[in-house]
């Protein structure tokens, strides 16, 4: 993935998490850590939300990244697709440790840790010239 990306991506702390079940679309908000090896985004919630519920349904979900910005040439996000799933295994103490390093707060929170394997990420940057993408595809993404 370009390093343009990966930076973004570790710079930003929240993502809108969007999942759909018998055609009904729905989207949460997340704080997040970024697993830049791994290609996967970590974030914490309770199995018993609606964007969890639906992620354990149909995993194919998808999502933004975007800063909290005014001025439109200056806006800077990402839009991704990826594979849910819950992190466990090798991957838990990873995610544990990069996602309560980011999210400190989170430790006394109820819930879970999640994960999102990136199959798509696309970058648009107005700061390198209006409507500027860059697109990465990972292994699977097709």
């Amino acid at each position: 993935m370009d390093k343009r990306m990966t930076s973004f991506i570790k710079d930003q702390k929240s993502l809108c998490l969007c999942t759909a079940v018998n055609d009904e679309p729905y989207c949460a908000n997340c704080f997040y850590a970024f697993l830049e090896e791994d290609n996967i985004l970590v974030f914490k919630s309770s199995e018993k939300t609606r964007h969890i519920l639906n992620a354990l349904v149909n995993n194919r979900i998808a999502g933004t990244i975007v800063q909290d910005l005014n001025k439109i040439g200056e806006i800077t996000g990402i839009q991704f697709t990826g594979q849910f799933a819950p992190a466990v295994g090798d991957i838990l103490s990873k995610a544990k440790m990069a996602y309560y390093t980011k999210n400190p707060m989170a430790l006394v929170m109820k819930g879970e840790l999640w994960i999102i394997s990136l199959k798509y990420v696309k970058l648009t940057d107005n700061k390198l010239g209006f409507g500027n993408k860059l697109v990465w595809e990972g292994e699977g993404s097709g």
